[in-house]
This record gives structure tokens, sequence and C-alpha cells, in this order.
């Protein structure tokens, strides 16, 4: 087996994340990170690429996004935050399945008023609807993430677990089941119905 692919000292981001056989391949997601993850002044120019026309780029540039701030530094979070108004912006406009289940898990983790929790949810929401399995979890995921920021939304996000608990796909249920205990675990009893105005 040949070396290992290290990323030059300067690159092309969006031919790096052009690599792959198609949008869902992660190509060079992994070194990518590595490379953004000690440069959070290439932050910016990562964001931008999730605009992209060409699925795999705007795709893997979003997967790059979600694996920089799973832990991110305090210098990538601040410059990955200074964008959450665009990224919030193109969560209605995202089409593509990897990028749309990317952006579920990166804004929950960035800090947010109340109104951006609620604008946030009711994109997510829709995504229930998605014919992709991995977007409708992801959705969830994301939701019950922003109830930490928006507690009062823990009722409405629980009974949206519990019916897709019961009729969503194998990974929704399995999802819903883990959320659900891990809400109750921090934050009480289950509610048993949804309010009349979710995520109003």
């Amino acid at each position: 087996m040949g070396a290992e692919f290290r990323m030059p000292p300067k690159i092309d981001l969006r031919a790096e994340l052009a690599v792959g056989r198609n949008a869902f391949h992660p190509g060079r997601v992994r070194q990518i990170t590595a490379w953004i993850a000690d440069q959070p002044r290439r932050v910016p120019s990562l964001v931008e690429l999730m605009w992209d026309d060409d699925a795999g780029v705007a795709s893997r540039a979003a997967d790059v996004l979600e694996r920089i701030t799973h832990r991110p530094s305090p210098a990538v979070l601040r410059a990955v935050s200074s964008y959450k108004e665009e990224m919030i912006g193109l969560l209605p406009d995202a089409r593509f399945p990897k990028l749309r289940w990317n952006l579920a898990l990166v804004l929950p983790r960035l800090t947010l008023t109340i109104p951006e929790c609620r604008r946030v949810a009711a994109i997510l929401q829709s995504w229930l609807d998605d014919p992709s399995s991995i977007v409708k979890t992801m959705a969830l995921q994301g939701m019950a993430d922003l109830t930490r920021q928006n507690p009062d939304s823990a009722g409405d996000v629980q009974y949206l677990l519990r019916m897709a608990g019961r009729s969503g796909t194998p990974a929704m249920r399995a999802r819903s089941r883990i959320l659900l205990k891990a809400m109750e675990k921090r934050g009480g009893k289950v509610q048993n119905r949804a309010s009349l105005h979710m995520f109003d």
C-alpha cells in the first residue's frame, strides 16, 4: 500500500473537495479536516463551498465542517460562528442530502438566539418528509440538540421523537429511542402531546 496522502501547505480547496467517485464518497475529507482544523483562517473558503453547484464539493465541504465543529478549537468555533446567519439562510435551499444532514448537526452546536432556534427547528421539521432516511434521522438529532438552547421546545421535540419511534424508518426509530432517553435524563418527564404552534 502506498504512502498516505497528505495535504500540501497550499491547496486548491475546491479541487481537493471535488475528489470522489460520487457525492457520498468521502474523498479527501479526513485530510482536509485536519488541514482546516490547523488553519482556521481557511474556514471562510470552506463555508463558501457549501453553496457550490457540484453536489460532491458542497457535500464534502459540509462533511468537513461537521467534523471540525465536533470538538472545535476556540479559533475554529469563532470562525464558523461568524457565518451562522449565512448557514441558517442556506438551510431552506440546501438541495443535497449530505449537505442537509451535516447542517442539521452543525447549526445546533453554534450559539443561537431563541428565534434562530425556532427558525432552524422549523426547517429541520420539514425535512422529516425528505426521501433520505439519514436526512430525517439527523433532522431529529438536530431538533433534539436545539432543545439545549431552547428548552421550551422540548415537549414538541419529544412528541416528534415518539411519533418517529413508532412509524419512522429503522434508523429514525433507533435514534428516537436514544434521544428520548437522553432528553428524559436531562430534563425530566416526556410530554404527552405537542403544542398547537410547533416552533412558531
